[in-house]
Parts: C-alpha cells; sequence; structure tokens
C-alpha cells in the first residue's frame, strides 16, 4: 500500500511538473533573452542561445565557429573593450526569424551591433552577430 501510494505522489509530481514546463510557445527564448546577454556582456549566458555554428563579424573579419568557439572569441572581446550597455535601435521578425539592430557601448567606443536569430527544431537560435566600429 505504501508503494502504491508513493508511485501515485510521483506520478502526479511529474505530470504536473511538465505542465508547469510548458510555456505554450514553441520557442523556448527570444532575441530578448540574447539582448539581455548583451547589455551586461555575458558570453557564457550568451552561448545558451547559439546555433551550432555562428558566424561573427569582428574588426571586418567575419568566420564561422562553433558555439564553445564563439563563446570564448565574445568573452575575450566583452572582456577586452568592457561592455558598458547595449541599447536596441531596431528589431524585427520574419517567418519565425528575428533580428536585432543595437549600439553596444563598451568602455573604448560604441559598436554597431546587428544580431540574427532563426528558428531550428521549433526554437530560436542565433546564428549570427555582428560587430562594427562607428
Amino acid at each position: 500500500m505504501k508503494n502504491y501510494f508513493l508511485k501515485i505522489l510521483l506520478s502526479v509530481a511529474m505530470i504536473g511538473g511538465l505542465s508547469f514546463n510548458y510555456s505554450g510557445s514553441p520557442y523556448s527564448y527570444s532575441i530578448e533573452d540574447v539582448v539581455t546577454a548583451m547589455n551586461t556582456g555575458n558570453a557564457n549566458q550568451l552561448s545558451h542561445y547559439f546555433d551550432k555554428m555562428v558566424e561573427i563579424t569582428l574588426h571586418d573579419k567575419s568566420s564561422s565557429y562553433s558555439r564553445r568557439q564563439a563563446e570564448i572569441i565574445l568573452k575575450d572581446f566583452f572582456h577586452s573593450y568592457g561592455v558598458e550597455a547595449f541599447r536596441i535601435v531596431h528589431k524585427g521578425s520574419n517567418s519565425g526569424s528575428e533580428f536585432c539592430i543595437g549600439n553596444l557601448q563598451t568602455k573604448y567606443g560604441e559598436f554597431r551591433t546587428t544580431i540574427f536569430m532563426i528558428t531550428r527544431s521549433q526554437k530560436q537560435v542565433l546564428q549570427e552577430i555582428r560587430f562594427e566600429e562607428n
């Protein structure tokens, strides 16, 4: 009897947990989450939104990187320049994909930043990020 009660309690808890985790949206996160990470210069948090490969344009050089490589490059960039704030200038969407253009303010100047996210496997992922010195 004790085991039966325990199984029912466990089943109810699991079903309840699943229903609370379902957001009703096919996307786990949005460009707003990326903007939050950009605003604090948190490359680790930003890496949670990366696609398998991320295109990064920085100092007129562009290349595709794995998630881990992209995180290291952005961590170094954010640390070297000292991120102070990120301000959105324009954002939009097209067929489930999102983009954002903003200004990344650092201790050493401002970078016009463009972020592209696409829908992959029912969630938004960051596919490309460009930094252009103003």
